[in-house]
């Protein structure tokens, strides 16, 4: 298992990062929108990372710290979350958000992730909630960089995971119009980023 990636950025796609490991070779890590925010080209990048091992595929997903991975492959492991599902719930709430959640069964945050239903928030808590204490806390994440506006951002991570660019801009705009505008003078991406798939799941 390939369990963390470090080297100098090769370039920052929509929904992954090229990362240069030696000799010429880059990987190509998948991430949340919010980790990929923390990324430049040209510096360097330390991940913590997963390799997911398909019948026709390997995919590579990276994360800010150990605990997060931790999260997201015992995610996989209740029935109906894979990969991709297990990263949107990382990428809508932060990980210890996301634990406090499983522990204490509430359904309602759960389910603010597009995808998540009642009866999916139901089984992940009964199937997680003695799990998820054995994790532990998440560390603090790559400090989002400013650069591209938050919009810009936000929006072309929307699109990398799958919605229509109008859809995801206006999701962002809505979020933004009722924003705190300390959030928007800060940058903080990741705010907006959940804010806007919290309405794009009521929508669906």
């Amino acid at each position: 298992m390939i369990s963390s990636v470090r080297g100098p950025v090769l370039s920052v796609e929509l929904d992954h990062v090229v990362v240069e490991i030696g000799g010429g070779v880059g990987l190509a890590v998948h991430a949340a929108p919010a980790t990929l925010a923390s990324l430049r080209r040209g510096e360097q990048a330390q991940l913590a990372t997963s390799l997911v091992v398909r019948e026709d595929s390997l995919t590579l997903y990276g994360f800010a710290d150990t605990a997060s991975r931790e999260l997201f492959v015992l995610l996989q492991t209740v029935s109906g979350v894979g990969p991709r599902l297990a990263l949107a719930m990382l990428a809508v709430l932060e990980p210890d958000t996301l634990r406090t959640a499983l522990a204490e069964g509430d359904l309602p945050v759960l389910t603010r992730v597009p995808g998540i239903g009642r009866k999916g928030a139901e089984r992940l808590v009964v199937e997680l909630r003695d799990k998820v204490g054995v994790l532990a806390p998440a560390g603090s994440g790559p400090a989002t960089h400013s650069g591209n506006s938050v919009r810009t951002q936000v929006t072309e991570a929307l699109v990398g995971l799958g919605f229509a660019a109008r859809q995801a801009e206006q999701a962002v705009d809505a979020v933004l119009a009722e924003a705190d505008p300390e959030v928007v003078r800060t940058s903080d991406t990741s705010a907006v980023l959940r804010g806007a798939l919290t309405r794009l799941g009521r929508h669906r």
